[in-house]
This record gives structure tokens, C-alpha cells and sequence, in this order.
């Protein structure tokens, strides 16, 4: 083992060694990220204004990392306060990074001991797998931590290189995701075009991918936070880049932007709603709709939304990977016609049906909906829909048996990226015994009820062997998912009824 591996794996103790010091104080997973983040970009905002960067940041004196260091107790836990503060309403990255920043470690003989663990370390020469390591490391952690919430901002990042492997994103090509939560698909998608394997880039596509490659939404400041530093630790923009990640709705309008590809996870639950006080000074809630000219369909359905938004930052050849539940399957009303629309003017070739337990939010059933946009035409574009069921007779779980990208290289082979029209149905008598991957024509699909993509063909197992039941924790997971799915259904007849 090298000594930079030593130091490395010596570096990542120390980061989860002092979370877990903190947790005893009630600091989870997701304050003590914030907090790491303020803190690392501050030091290696203070590391590149020293030689041999000699960069200057607009980053005041009187709140720069040194500012920090110098103090210490009660003196040193005000100043921390006050530079968060006043850092928050600065322009820019600076700005985005410390908006509505706020401390959350009260012990300031543990906040010096965090400092201390920081300047140490010489993080602008450090490796972006290794910073990148301790920080994806944490996200996902954080993630687990279910009561938090954090887990609907976190995609498995197993799934999000498959769908990435897919599509293969090209060098001076642009990337959006509208919903991009902690930027899991930008990492994935950068790592794929800079892997020497995949391409050879030069100094003008390395500038490209660095700065002018990638374009996101994240409405929750916290997240985008998170985001922002996330790309910022692997090397995507720097402390001058303002445009990455807006704080906008991308859903309230349409800004213009078009791009070459967009791979998205929108986030799960149906209705779009916002919360108000009403005449009585109740909390109140009312469903959310988007009056736009390019939508097919006016509904507060978020995820029918997202669909259509996608479709129009699309150029006319862009290409979508987009993480969709079933009620977008088969839904009626607003549903049918956007599938309709979906078949006709963009070429709908493929649709990865995934198992339930690989999600941190229970209970979520969905999909990847693989969709290539087009020019205007009389035709539909969609001529047939292939279709690969990774969840029938399929059982994962988060904890003991997680996604890996290797349950899904079948799906890689099946999909056939770098000829899609080269696809045949495949029959693996291991790795794909029951013919999990098929295809139906528009015209079949066109003809079911309410023209309803939510197609299965192979048998559940689970209902007829009773030999061969899953195991009692991948049952007790199943139980649960069907629970609080049934819940979720009843709350939105109970809002139906109440509205």
C-alpha cells in the first residue's frame, strides 16, 4: 500500500470519525455535511490565494478562513456565526454555497477541533476521487438517515451509471437534470466522458466538460448546497462559477435553454402543491399547476410536468434517461394524452421497469424511461418500445443486498448502446431465463386501455411457489412498500374528497 493510500484512507477516517463524534451531540449527518462544506470551502478558497495559485477570491478579510483558525470558545462560535451571515449575501458561487447558512454545532471546542481536522490537510492538491470519495460518502449516509428526508435526493448511483452507459454522453455536448438533487447524474456522466477509455479528450473538450457541460435545478437551498460543493470537490466549475445549479422552479417556465441530453431522477409524490395561510390563519395547501404554451396537458401531476418539461429542453436530436413511477405508465386523463404525445413526437425506444427496495424512500415503484426527441412530423415517432423487467421475481435491499451496476450489465448488453437499432430479444438461459427483454409496437400499445404502458409478462414466483418464497426481510420490505404505497393512494383520494 503506497503512502498517498495511507494518507487518503487516513483522511477519510478522520472525516467520518469526527461525524460520528458529533452525532453524540445530536449533529446528524446532514449538519455536519453543511457545516464540512462552509469549512472546505473556505480553505481551499484560502489555499488557491496563496502561491502557486495566487487566484484572488472575493472573499472579505475580516471572514476568511484565517478569521477562523486565529479564534477560539465563545469568541470563536460568535465570529463562525456572523461569517456565515454575512458570506450568505455575498454574489456568486460564495454566495450560493452560504445561503441561509446557519451553525449548527454549539460545542465550540468541537467546532475548533473540526476546524483544526481541516487545516491540516492541503485539499486544493488532494486528488477529486479522494475528496469526491469522502464526500459521496457522506451524502449516501445521510441519505439513510430516512427521517431526515435526505433519501429522496439521493438516486442509487449503481442505477444512474447504467442509465449513463446507455445514453453515453460525447465530449462539447451540454447536460441538464431539472430536479438534480446532489448532482449524482453530472458526476456520473462527467466521469463517463473523462474516462480515457470511453474518450480521448483534449485541452478544449477537458475546459468544456469543467465548465460549460452541465446545467441543473435544485429548489431546496440546503441540497443545492450540497450539489454544488459536491461538483466543486470532482473538479466540475470553480469558485467563479455562478450558472451550475440555479435555485429556480424549472417547472414555472420555459427559459430557452436546450441541451443534448437530459438524465433525471424528478422528485417522487404526484401533486405539485404550495402551503399558505388562509383567511382563518390556517395552514393551508393548494395543488400547483403550470399554465405553459408547450405543454401538452395543463395538471398539477409533478411528474407529468417534469416529462414535458424534459421533452422541451431537448434540442431536436437531444436524448432523455428519466427515473419515472408507475402511476406515468397508466394513469388516464392528463397520463394517456402525454403518452400519446410522448410516442408521437419523440421516439419512446426503451423502458427499464425496476424492482422495488433499491430506492431510499419505501414503497416506490418506477421506471427509466429512455426517449429520443425529434423535428416535427406527421408520423409518430415511436415505432416500437423495448422493454427489459428487472423487477419480477427480483428482490434488493438497501442494507444487506444493495443494487450494484453489476445486476444491471444484462440491461447494458440488451440496451446496446452504441447501436440501439442493432437490438434483438435475447434469451440468456442464466442471466436472463425468462425473457426479460422484449419489445411491443406502437400499434399494440396504441391499442390497450387508456394506451397504457404498464406491460408485464413474466409470472411472480412469489404467488405461486410458495418453495421458493424471498427472504423474510426482503417479504417484511415488500409488506412495508405495500403499505405505505396504499397510505399515499388513500391520502390523495382523502385530499380529492376534502377539495
Amino acid at each position: 500500500m503506497t503512502n498517498e493510500t495511507n494518507n487518503t484512507s487516513g483522511i477519510i477516517s478522520k472525516v467520518w470519525s469526527f461525524c460520528n463524534t458529533l452525532r453524540d451531540d445530536g449533529v446528524g449527518y446532514g449538519d455536519y455535511l453543511e457545516q464540512l462544506t462552509y469549512l472546505l470551502f473556505l480553505k481551499m478558497a484560502d489555499e488557491f490565494s496563496k502561491p502557486p495559485y495566487n487566484r484572488s477570491l472575493p472573499i472579505p478579510k475580516a471572514y476568511n478562513w484565517e478569521s477562523l483558525t486565529e479564534k477560539r470558545g465563545a469568541d470563536l462560535e460568535a465570529h463562525y456565526t456572523t461569517l456565515l451571515r454575512e458570506l450568505g449575501q455575498v454574489k456568486g458561487s460564495l454566495g450560493q454555497i452560504f445561503t441561509k447558512s446557519q451553525n449548527k454545532i454549539q460545542d465550540p471546542a468541537k467546532l475548533y477541533k473540526l476546524i483544526d481536522m481541516i487545516d491540516k490537510e492541503q485539499w486544493s492538491t488532494m486528488g477529486a476521487d479522494v475528496k469526491g470519495q469522502i464526500y459521496e460518502g457522506l451524502l449516501e449516509k445521510n441519505a439513510e438517515d430516512t427521517k431526515s428526508g435526505a433519501g429522496q435526493y439521493f438516486t442509487p448511483r449503481a442505477l444512474i451509471r447504467a442509465m449513463v452507459a446507455c445514453v453515453r454522453p460525447e465530449p462539447l455536448k451540454t447536460i441538464a437534470d431539472p430536479a438534480c438533487g446532489t448532482g449524482g447524474f453530472f458526476l456520473a456522466a462527467y466521469d463517463f466522458i473523462a474516462n480515457p477509455l470511453n474518450y480521448s479528450l483534449t485541452r478544449e473538450q477537458k475546459e468544456y466538460l469543467k465548465h460549460k457541460t452541465f446545467f441543473g435545478n435544485e429548489i431546496v437551498a440546503g441540497t443545492r448546497r450540497m450539489a454544488l460543493m459536491n461538483l466543486f470537490l470532482h473538479n466540475i466549475g470553480d469558485f467563479e462559477s455562478t450558472g451550475i445549479i440555479s435555485p429556480a422552479d424549472a417547472l414555472v417556465a420555459d427559459t430557452g435553454l436546450r441541451v443534448d441530453y437530459v438524465l433525471a431522477n424528478p422528485p417522487f409524490g404526484k401533486k405539485s402543491s404550495m402551503t399558505f395561510t388562509n383567511e382563518e390563519g390556517e395552514q393551508d395547501t393548494e395543488d400547483l399547476t403550470y399554465n405553459r404554451q408547450d405543454f401538452w396537458v395543463t395538471t398539477s401531476n409533478k411528474q407529468l410536468n417534469f416529462v414535458q418539461h424534459i421533452r422541451t429542453m431537448l434540442k431536436s436530436d437531444g436524448r432523455a434517461a428519466v427515473v419515472l413511477p408507475d402511476n406515468v405508465l397508466f394513469e388516464g386523463g392528463a397520463g394517456e394524452t402525454l403518452r400519446k404525445k410522448l410516442m408521437e413526437t419523440t421516439n419512446l425506444h426503451t423502458i427499464l421497469r425496476l424492482p422495488t427496495g433499491i430506492f431510499y424512500r419505501q414503497g416506490v415503484k418506477a421506471n427509466v424511461f429512455f426517449f429520443d426527441n425529434k423535428p416535427a412530423s406527421k408520423n409518430p415517432w415511436t415505432k416500437e418500445i423495448w422493454y427489459y423487467d428487472f423487477r419480477t421475481n427480483i428482490h434488493f435491499t438497501l442494507k444487506k443486498n444493495p443494487l450494484k451496476l453489476e445486476d444491471l450489465k444484462d440491461f447494458i448488453e440488451c440496451y446496446c448502446p452504441e447501436n440501439v437499432h442493432k437490438r434483438k430479444e435475447i434469451y440468456h438461459p442464466e442471466s436472463n431465463p425468462e425473457g426479460r427483454w422484449r419489445k411491443f409496437t406502437y400499434d399494440e400499445i396504441l391499442g390497450r386501455d387508456k394506451t397504457s404502458l404498464d406491460i408485464t409478462w413474466i409470472k411472480d414466483k412469489s404467488l405461486t411457489d410458495l418453495d421458493n418464497l424471498p427472504d423474510p426481510d426482503v417479504l417484511a420490505n415488500d409488506i412495508i412498500e405495500n403499505l405505505e404505497a396504499g397510505i399515499e393512494s388513500f391520502k390523495e383520494i382523502m385530499l380529492k374528497i376534502n377539495n
